[in-house]
């Protein structure tokens, strides 16, 4: 659903900067993004985003960093401060690419 989604944050590392498939599917996810009016994030270091979102316990299936999808159940309004600030900062850094 579209319009619970509030923010798509792309993740990768160096090593994934020739792997065409990757490539392709971010451009098309970013496509999808940009005609739903979703802002896009791109970060770099998925070592660190994983540890960040906590590490999966070792019997669990790895997780795939590649694309997260922030979600808001109350599409209706900004009403979290830290959605509203990775809004601006989304806004702002649109700008320059």
């Amino acid at each position: 659903d579209p319009d619970s989604v509030v923010l798509c944050v792309l993740a990768t590392d160096e090593e994934d900067e020739g792997d065409i498939a990757l490539q392709i599917h971010f451009t098309l996810i970013q496509a999808f993004c940009c005609d739903n009016d979703i802002h896009i994030l791109r970060v770099s270091g998925m070592q660190r985003l994983a540890a960040i979102l906590g590490e999966p316990e070792p019997s669990a299936e790895p997780r795939d960093l590649h694309c997260l999808l922030v979600t808001n159940p109350h599409t209706d309004s900004w009403k979290s401060h830290g959605l509203a600030e990775v809004a601006d900062y989304c806004a702002e850094s649109r700008d320059r690419n």
